[in-house]
């Protein structure tokens, strides 16, 4: 499966209008977050495949429609995530499952302000807990917690920043020792160098920075 990630710049690559010819053999897109619901709207009716995404820190001004409480234990979060006109699927929070890919995905970053959608680490664990049930089923019955995970700030010490925004999480290096997906593809980290690093192995788990764009192939060892 070819899966197209996109996060935290509308890269003129994807939005043209020779998206469906240069991206024709995508199989599945996924947002790190970061992104204008206009732009996961495009991608979803140009493409016409299966988005599923999670908010970042900014670009929040719909993140009110996919939440119904701010209560710290838990969220809840509305049946169709498909509601309001984009076509994409919200996956915070979730376990997927598409095309036999099992997918989970955690939205947000370091907390360093008091704005939205911001967890200190204790936090993320909790998010990282609403995650475990769906996992274990996946286990007994496919063989595996899953196969991707979604975020959009990325783990403590790979592809992060000193600085408090940019700070990655801890508790994302427990999940990959412990639950061991074979992706975790995150945002939030902008990549203007060429010669900056993108991917990331992780004991068995390859990090990939989806900051613009970056094209997976699962089939690839």
């Amino acid at each position: 499966m070819k899966i197209l990630c996109i996060s935290d710049h509308i890269d003129p690559l994807v939005y043209s209008n020779s998206i469906k010819e240069r991206f024709k053999d995508i199989d599945l897109v996924l947002s790190a977050g970061d992104l204008p619901m206009e732009y996961l709207e495009f991608v979803v009716s140009s493409l016409n495949k299966t988005l599923f995404f999670v908010f970042g820190n900014h670009n929040l001004t719909e993140f009110y429609r996919y939440k119904q409480s701010n209560t710290i234990i838990p969220h809840r979060w509305i049946e169709n995530e498909t509601d309001y006109g984009s076509g994409a699927t919200h996956i915070g929070s979730k376990v997927k499952t598409e095309e036999g890919l099992i997918i989970a995905g955690l939205g947000g970053s370091m907390r360093y302000n008091q704005g939205e959608n911001q967890y200190t680490d204790f936090r993320m664990k909790l998010e990282i807990l609403k995650l475990i049930p769906a996992m274990i089923i996946n286990r007994i019955f496919r063989g595996r917690f899953l196969d991707i995970l979604l975020t959009h700030a990325s783990p403590r010490g790979i592809h992060d920043k000193e600085d408090l925004c940019h700070r990655g999480f801890k508790s994302f290096l427990w999940f990959m020792r412990v639950f061991k997906p074979k992706y975790l593809i995150h945002g939030h980290i902008h990549l203007y160098d060429l010669s900056d690093i993108r991917t990331t192995r992780y004991q068995d788990t390859l990090v990939v920075n989806a900051f613009s764009h970056y094209v997976i192939d699962t089939r690839e060892k």
